[in-house]
Protein backbone atom coordinates (compact mmCIF):
# COMPACT_ATOMS: atom_id res chain seq x y z
CA UNK A 1 0.00 0.00 0.00
CA UNK A 2 1.04 3.64 -0.41
CA UNK A 3 1.72 5.39 2.85
CA UNK A 4 3.39 8.43 4.30
CA UNK A 5 6.41 7.31 6.32
CA UNK A 6 9.49 8.65 8.05
CA UNK A 7 12.65 6.63 8.64
CA UNK A 8 14.22 9.03 11.13
CA UNK A 9 13.03 11.77 13.45
CA UNK A 10 13.20 15.31 12.14
CA UNK A 11 11.36 18.11 10.38
CA UNK A 12 8.61 17.69 7.78
CA UNK A 13 11.27 16.98 5.16
CA UNK A 14 11.86 13.49 6.61
CA UNK A 15 8.42 12.45 5.36
CA UNK A 16 8.07 10.52 2.12
CA UNK A 17 5.33 8.62 0.29
CA UNK A 18 6.31 5.01 -0.39
CA UNK A 19 5.16 1.42 -0.38
CA UNK A 20 4.58 -0.08 3.06
CA UNK A 21 3.19 -3.39 4.40
CA UNK A 22 -0.59 -3.56 4.72
CA UNK A 23 -2.02 -3.85 8.25
CA UNK A 24 -4.91 -6.21 8.99
CA UNK A 25 -7.77 -6.16 11.47
CA UNK A 26 -7.31 -8.23 14.60
CA UNK A 27 -9.62 -8.93 17.55
CA UNK A 28 -11.68 -5.89 18.49
CA UNK A 29 -10.57 -3.84 15.49
CA UNK A 30 -11.53 -2.99 11.92
CA UNK A 31 -9.55 -2.04 8.85
CA UNK A 32 -10.58 0.84 6.62
CA UNK A 33 -9.58 1.91 3.16
CA UNK A 34 -8.58 5.42 4.18
CA UNK A 35 -10.14 8.32 2.34
CA UNK A 36 -8.73 11.05 4.58
CA UNK A 37 -6.57 11.43 7.68
CA UNK A 38 -5.89 14.53 9.72
CA UNK A 39 -2.68 16.02 11.10
CA UNK A 40 -2.77 16.58 14.87
CA UNK A 41 -0.10 18.17 17.06
CA UNK A 42 0.90 14.73 18.39
CA UNK A 43 1.67 13.68 14.80
CA UNK A 44 4.34 16.29 14.19
CA UNK A 45 5.65 16.04 17.76
CA UNK A 46 6.16 12.29 17.28
CA UNK A 47 7.72 12.83 13.86
CA UNK A 48 10.12 15.41 15.28
CA UNK A 49 11.20 13.06 18.08
CA UNK A 50 9.94 15.43 20.76
CA UNK A 51 8.08 12.58 22.48
CA UNK A 52 10.60 9.82 21.82
CA UNK A 53 11.44 9.46 25.51
CA UNK A 54 7.80 8.70 26.37
CA UNK A 55 6.40 7.30 23.10
CA UNK A 56 9.25 5.78 21.10
CA UNK A 57 8.25 4.63 17.62
CA UNK A 58 9.42 1.65 15.62
CA UNK A 59 10.90 3.28 12.54
CA UNK A 60 10.00 3.59 9.75
CA UNK A 61 6.67 4.89 11.05
CA UNK A 62 3.45 6.04 9.42
CA UNK A 63 2.19 9.32 10.93
CA UNK A 64 -1.43 9.81 11.89
CA UNK A 65 -3.73 9.17 14.83
CA UNK A 66 -7.18 9.41 13.25
CA UNK A 67 -8.82 8.83 9.87
CA UNK A 68 -12.05 8.31 7.98
CA UNK A 69 -12.77 5.70 5.34
CA UNK A 70 -14.70 2.65 4.22
CA UNK A 71 -14.55 -0.56 6.27
CA UNK A 72 -13.02 -3.48 4.35
CA UNK A 73 -12.05 -5.90 7.15
CA UNK A 74 -13.82 -6.66 10.41
CA UNK A 75 -11.84 -8.44 13.10
CA UNK A 76 -13.08 -11.10 15.52
CA UNK A 77 -15.28 -9.97 18.43
CA UNK A 78 -16.52 -6.95 16.51
CA UNK A 79 -20.25 -6.31 16.06
CA UNK A 80 -22.36 -3.52 14.63
CA UNK A 81 -20.14 -2.66 11.67
CA UNK A 82 -19.74 -4.26 8.24
CA UNK A 83 -17.59 -3.93 5.12
CA UNK A 84 -18.76 -0.95 3.09
CA UNK A 85 -19.65 1.21 6.11
CA UNK A 86 -18.22 4.74 6.12
CA UNK A 87 -16.67 5.40 9.54
CA UNK A 88 -14.26 7.72 11.31
CA UNK A 89 -12.07 6.79 14.22
CA UNK A 90 -8.74 6.25 15.88
CA UNK A 91 -5.81 3.95 15.26
CA UNK A 92 -2.58 3.71 17.22
CA UNK A 93 -0.19 6.53 18.05
CA UNK A 94 1.17 6.64 14.50
CA UNK A 95 -0.38 4.60 11.67
CA UNK A 96 -3.32 6.16 9.80
CA UNK A 97 -1.90 8.25 6.92
CA UNK A 98 -1.90 5.35 4.48
CA UNK A 99 -4.18 3.55 2.03
CA UNK A 100 -5.25 1.16 4.80
CA UNK A 101 -5.44 1.71 8.55
CA UNK A 102 -6.60 -0.38 11.50
CA UNK A 103 -8.96 1.38 13.91
CA UNK A 104 -9.71 0.28 17.48
CA UNK A 105 -12.38 2.95 18.05
CA UNK A 106 -14.86 4.17 15.44
CA UNK A 107 -18.33 5.51 14.72
CA UNK A 108 -20.45 5.99 11.60
CA UNK A 109 -19.82 9.24 9.72
CA UNK A 110 -22.89 11.50 10.14
CA UNK A 111 -24.57 12.45 6.86
CA UNK A 112 -24.06 16.10 7.78
CA UNK A 113 -20.24 15.79 7.51
CA UNK A 114 -17.93 15.48 4.53
CA UNK A 115 -15.31 12.74 4.69
CA UNK A 116 -12.67 15.43 5.26
CA UNK A 117 -14.61 16.78 8.23
CA UNK A 118 -14.99 13.26 9.59
CA UNK A 119 -11.24 12.72 9.34
CA UNK A 120 -10.72 15.86 11.41
CA UNK A 121 -13.06 14.79 14.20
CA UNK A 122 -11.70 11.71 15.96
CA UNK A 123 -8.89 12.84 18.23
CA UNK A 124 -10.42 16.22 19.05
CA UNK A 125 -13.76 14.61 19.87
CA UNK A 126 -12.48 11.98 22.31
CA UNK A 127 -10.21 14.53 23.97
CA UNK A 128 -12.96 17.12 24.40
CA UNK A 129 -15.76 14.87 25.56
CA UNK A 130 -13.53 13.03 28.03
CA UNK A 131 -12.28 16.39 29.30
CA UNK A 132 -15.82 17.48 30.17
CA UNK A 133 -16.32 14.36 32.30
CA UNK A 134 -14.84 15.71 35.57
CA UNK A 135 -17.31 18.61 35.51
CA UNK A 136 -20.40 16.40 35.75
CA UNK A 137 -23.78 17.89 34.82
CA UNK A 138 -23.23 21.28 33.17
CA UNK A 139 -26.89 22.30 33.03
CA UNK A 140 -27.29 25.83 34.40
CA UNK A 141 -23.56 26.23 34.99
CA UNK A 142 -20.98 28.49 33.34
CA UNK A 143 -18.00 26.95 31.53
CA UNK A 144 -14.94 28.74 30.19
CA UNK A 145 -13.26 27.07 27.21
CA UNK A 146 -9.77 28.36 26.50
CA UNK A 147 -9.27 27.62 22.80
CA UNK A 148 -12.96 27.47 21.91
CA UNK A 149 -12.47 27.49 18.14
CA UNK A 150 -9.85 24.73 17.99
CA UNK A 151 -10.36 21.04 17.25
CA UNK A 152 -10.95 20.20 20.93
CA UNK A 153 -12.73 23.41 21.84
CA UNK A 154 -15.25 23.15 19.00
CA UNK A 155 -16.52 19.80 20.30
CA UNK A 156 -16.47 20.91 23.92
CA UNK A 157 -18.49 24.02 23.10
CA UNK A 158 -21.10 22.03 21.17
CA UNK A 159 -21.51 19.47 23.95
CA UNK A 160 -21.63 22.06 26.72
CA UNK A 161 -24.16 24.29 24.97
CA UNK A 162 -26.39 21.28 24.30
CA UNK A 163 -26.07 20.28 27.96
CA UNK A 164 -27.51 23.65 28.97
CA UNK A 165 -24.35 25.48 30.02
CA UNK A 166 -23.46 29.11 29.52
CA UNK A 167 -20.16 29.01 27.64
CA UNK A 168 -17.45 31.68 27.52
CA UNK A 169 -14.74 30.95 24.97
CA UNK A 170 -11.35 32.38 24.06
CA UNK A 171 -10.32 32.66 20.42
CA UNK A 172 -8.77 35.03 17.92
CA UNK A 173 -11.10 37.89 17.05
CA UNK A 174 -11.49 36.48 13.52
CA UNK A 175 -13.32 33.50 15.06
CA UNK A 176 -15.61 35.44 17.41
CA UNK A 177 -18.58 35.67 15.05
CA UNK A 178 -18.56 31.88 14.54
CA UNK A 179 -18.45 31.40 18.31
CA UNK A 180 -21.42 33.73 18.81
CA UNK A 181 -23.33 31.73 16.21
CA UNK A 182 -22.56 28.60 18.26
CA UNK A 183 -23.99 30.19 21.40
CA UNK A 184 -20.67 31.21 22.98
CA UNK A 185 -19.68 34.48 24.66
CA UNK A 186 -16.31 35.14 22.99
CA UNK A 187 -13.23 36.89 24.29
CA UNK A 188 -9.56 37.06 23.34
CA UNK A 189 -6.48 35.30 24.66
CA UNK A 190 -3.70 36.89 26.68
CA UNK A 191 -3.12 39.17 29.65
CA UNK A 192 -6.20 40.47 31.40
CA UNK A 193 -8.25 37.30 30.80
CA UNK A 194 -9.74 37.14 34.34
CA UNK A 195 -11.04 40.71 34.00
CA UNK A 196 -12.51 40.10 30.54
CA UNK A 197 -14.22 36.91 31.70
CA UNK A 198 -15.68 38.63 34.77
CA UNK A 199 -17.22 41.26 32.48
CA UNK A 200 -18.84 38.55 30.34
CA UNK A 201 -19.88 36.31 33.24
CA UNK A 202 -20.42 38.47 36.33
CA UNK A 203 -22.21 35.55 37.96
CA UNK A 204 -18.89 33.69 38.05
CA UNK A 205 -17.44 30.68 36.24
CA UNK A 206 -18.05 27.17 37.55
CA UNK A 207 -15.52 25.24 35.46
CA UNK A 208 -12.77 25.84 32.92
CA UNK A 209 -11.27 23.75 30.14
CA UNK A 210 -7.73 24.53 28.97
CA UNK A 211 -7.67 23.45 25.31
CA UNK A 212 -5.36 26.07 23.81
CA UNK A 213 -1.59 26.07 23.48
CA UNK A 214 -1.43 28.93 25.99
CA UNK A 215 0.07 29.59 29.39
CA UNK A 216 -3.35 30.51 30.79
CA UNK A 217 -3.73 27.63 33.24
CA UNK A 218 -2.98 29.75 36.37
CA UNK A 219 -5.50 32.34 35.14
CA UNK A 220 -8.13 29.63 34.71
CA UNK A 221 -7.64 28.50 38.30
CA UNK A 222 -8.06 32.10 39.42
CA UNK A 223 -11.18 32.52 37.29
CA UNK A 224 -12.95 29.55 38.94
CA UNK A 225 -12.26 30.95 42.39
CA UNK A 226 -8.91 29.33 43.06
CA UNK A 227 -10.19 25.73 43.06
CA UNK A 228 -7.97 23.63 40.73
CA UNK A 229 -10.41 20.70 40.90
CA UNK A 230 -12.75 22.78 38.71
CA UNK A 231 -10.18 23.07 35.91
CA UNK A 232 -9.22 20.48 33.28
CA UNK A 233 -6.24 20.80 30.95
CA UNK A 234 -5.59 18.68 27.87
CA UNK A 235 -2.42 20.67 27.11
CA UNK A 236 -0.26 21.47 30.13
CA UNK A 237 0.95 18.31 31.85
CA UNK A 238 3.54 20.14 33.98
CA UNK A 239 1.08 22.87 34.93
CA UNK A 240 -1.49 20.30 36.01
CA UNK A 241 1.05 18.64 38.31
CA UNK A 242 2.13 21.99 39.73
CA UNK A 243 -1.31 23.49 40.24
CA UNK A 244 -3.36 20.36 40.98
CA UNK A 245 -5.80 20.62 38.06
CA UNK A 246 -7.20 17.62 36.23
CA UNK A 247 -5.20 16.37 33.25
CA UNK A 248 -7.13 14.44 30.59
CA UNK A 249 -5.61 12.55 27.67
CA UNK A 250 -7.33 11.08 24.63
CA UNK A 251 -8.34 7.42 24.72
CA UNK A 252 -9.71 5.15 22.00
CA UNK A 253 -13.38 4.87 22.97
CA UNK A 254 -16.09 4.13 20.40
CA UNK A 255 -18.86 5.27 22.75
CA UNK A 256 -17.34 8.75 22.91
CA UNK A 257 -17.02 8.87 19.12
CA UNK A 258 -20.70 7.83 18.90
CA UNK A 259 -21.57 10.80 21.12
CA UNK A 260 -19.63 13.15 18.85
CA UNK A 261 -21.35 11.67 15.80
CA UNK A 262 -24.74 12.24 17.45
CA UNK A 263 -23.87 15.92 17.94
CA UNK A 264 -23.01 16.00 14.24
CA UNK A 265 -26.23 14.27 13.13
CA UNK A 266 -28.27 16.75 15.16
CA UNK A 267 -26.48 19.69 13.55
CA UNK A 268 -24.76 20.87 16.73
CA UNK A 269 -21.16 20.01 15.81
CA UNK A 270 -19.29 20.31 12.53
CA UNK A 271 -15.52 19.70 12.55
CA UNK A 272 -13.49 22.62 11.24
CA UNK A 273 -11.03 22.01 8.40
CA UNK A 274 -8.44 24.63 7.51
CA UNK A 275 -6.60 22.94 4.63
CA UNK A 276 -7.08 19.82 2.50
CA UNK A 277 -3.86 18.40 1.01
CA UNK A 278 -3.31 15.24 -1.10
CA UNK A 279 -1.10 12.44 0.23
CA UNK A 280 1.66 13.26 -2.24
CA UNK A 281 2.02 16.64 -0.49
CA UNK A 282 2.46 15.18 3.00
CA UNK A 283 5.47 17.42 3.66
CA UNK A 284 3.34 20.50 2.97
CA UNK A 285 0.58 19.10 5.20
CA UNK A 286 2.92 18.84 8.18
CA UNK A 287 4.44 22.25 7.46
CA UNK A 288 1.00 23.84 7.49
CA UNK A 289 -0.08 22.05 10.66
CA UNK A 290 3.12 22.77 12.53
CA UNK A 291 2.87 26.48 11.63
CA UNK A 292 -0.59 26.68 13.22
CA UNK A 293 -2.69 26.99 10.05
CA UNK A 294 -5.75 25.25 11.44
CA UNK A 295 -6.76 21.63 11.01
CA UNK A 296 -5.00 20.02 8.04
CA UNK A 297 -6.56 16.97 6.37
CA UNK A 298 -4.66 14.65 4.03
CA UNK A 299 -6.76 12.97 1.33
CA UNK A 300 -6.11 9.65 -0.40
CA UNK A 301 -7.50 8.54 -3.78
Amino acid sequence: MRAARFHRYGGPEVLTVEEAPEPHAGPGSIRIRVRAASVNPIDWLLRAGALAEFLPLDLPAVPGRDAAGVVDEVGPQVEGVAPGDLVFGLGGHADTTAEFAVLTAWAPVPPTWSVEEAAAAGLGAVTALRALGPFGDLRGRTLLVDGASGAVGTVAVAAAVQAGATVVGTAREANHEALRAAGVLPTTYGPGLPERVRALAPQGVDAALHAAASDALPDLVEIVGGDPSRVVTVIDRNGAARLGTHLVDAANDSSVLDAAAALGRDGHYRPRVGHVVPLDEIVKAHELAEAGNGKVVVTLP
